[in-house]
């Protein structure tokens, strides 16, 4: 009886958590969020090969994702600089989600018009703008995340916001791959970007969030706009703000070496690419999305604190399972082991970390300081996954998912510390 009552407390929480109508439009700015992504790198290297493009300057279209890792670099003119009319119609936050979310819209529909095999340069110009775009979308979007709604429910929003763009993922990731095959590349990106108009018009209805500082047509400056948000989180964390910086630039370290050589290292043992789309994509999502939803409850129920603890050790243990892989070979009852495994960990850790980094915010420079944060914590990942293949050229496999695991010790070692010492959670 106890027992019963406790899981319907349970299931109250979360339902007035979820259910939140904050929480939910969330759901819909992710969307928006992670449609751009496989369209710019994974269905895009797709199509590049397909158009015959060569390996060398195929993976060079990877680097456009630094542009995502130096986004605080203009962050802050998101926080300080006025979009003249549009501001003054839905304030601060909300026009600069909508200028980026429809600059992305004509981007990807003007990308199936070029030809990679004459105008490459160009493909690539394109894809740098549309990235820019996006970058910015997810400054915005971030910003507007954490001054709508308390530190409370920050965990239960950044579920809500990998729910939704993990479901954009299925569409721009695998729907891209189905469209092409069935029809070409062209009608593919034609007739995903039109989604892009589920963000615009979620914009469009939702309210802007009250700023604690007036921040409409307040202008940029470098001193006000660069310096003043980041030095104001050092202030305020005295001598742990390295200890916390090196800490978000490790934390996902191994997760990333990791998911860059996923699916050749799929195809390298035996599987095909149905098995591994049904079970990496599709069923990986399902368990993403669970992961998500715990993640995010997890910080309503105990806080960030020790679930931020589970999580660090998560990313890095999981790695572990792909050596088992690589052991027993095209075992589809592994593989979906695996993959339970590791997208479990990616989406609670996910939850938890934008808590985490949430709480480490000022909301005066809510941009500024979130963008810093996440940019961080992708470059550092960036830099090294490009090694990934090198390792595993030399050193094999079995050998690499071991380094991998490995490299997230830093990650486990940083979060103790920081929990039991360098760090007090804050409503």
């Amino acid at each position: 009886m106890i027992m019963n009552s406790s899981k319907q407390e349970v299931i109250q929480l979360g339902l007035k958590i979820y259910l939140k109508p904050e929480v939910i439009r969330m759901t819909f700015l992710g969307f928006s969020a992670g449609l751009p992504h496989p369209l710019l790198f994974a269905s895009l290297s797709a199509w590049l090969a397909s158009a015959k493009i060569s390996m060398t300057d195929l993976t060079m279209f990877a680097w456009v994702g630094i542009i995502y890792a130096i986004k605080f670099l203009w962050a802050p003119i998101l926080d300080n600089v006025s979009i003249q009319y549009l501001s003054k119609t839905l304030g601060q936050r909300r026009s600069w989600i909508l200028l980026t979310q429809i600059l992305i819209f004509s981007g990807l529909l003007f990308i199936p018009s070029i030809d990679p095999q004459t105008e490459l340069g160009f493909l690539a110009i394109i894809s740098i703008a549309i990235a820019f775009a996006s970058a910015s979308q997810d400054i915005a979007i971030d910003a507007y995340r954490v001054e709508i709604i308390s530190n409370k429910y920050q965990g239960a929003m950044g579920a809500s916001y990998q729910l939704g763009y993990r479901i954009s993922f299925l569409f721009s990731a695998a729907g891209a791959l189905y469209l092409a095959d069935y029809y070409s590349w062209k009608i593919a990106y034609q007739a995903l970007a039109p989604l892009m108009l589920i963000g615009i018009i979620t914009v469009l209805l939702i309210p802007e969030p009250i700023h604690k500082k007036s921040l409409d047509g307040e202008g940029y400056s470098f001193q006000k706009s660069i310096l003043e948000p980041f030095m104001e989180f050092f202030r305020r964390n005295g001598s742990w703000s390295l200890m916390l910086i090196i800490f978000i630039g490790v934390y996902r370290m191994s997760d990333l070496l990791v998911n860059v050589v996923a699916n050749p290292f799929y195809m390298d043992i035996g599987f095909n690419l149905s098995e591994i789309a049904t079970i990496t994509k599709v069923f990986g999502f399902a368990v993403t999305v669970l992961g998500t939803l715990i993640g995010g409850l997890s910080v309503v129920r105990y806080g960030i604190s020790r679930p931020l603890i589970i999580s660090s050790i998560l990313l890095a243990i999981t790695n572990l399972f792909f050596l088992l892989l690589e052991s027993m070979g095209p075992n589809i009852e592994i593989l979906i082991l695996t993959i339970s495994a590791d997208n479990f960990a990616l989406g609670f850790s996910g939850s938890i970390f934008i808590a985490f980094l949430s709480s480490l915010t000022n909301r005066d420079y809510a941009a500024s300081q979130y963008a810093l944060f996440t940019s961080i914590m992708f470059l550092l990942g960036i830099i090294l996954s490009g090694f990934s293949g090198q390792l595993v050229d030399h050193y094999g496999w079995s050998n690499f998912f071991i380094w991998a695991a490995f490299m997230g010790i830093p990650s486990i070692l940083f979060s103790f510390i920081i929990v039991r010492k360098g760090w007090q959670e804050q409503d």
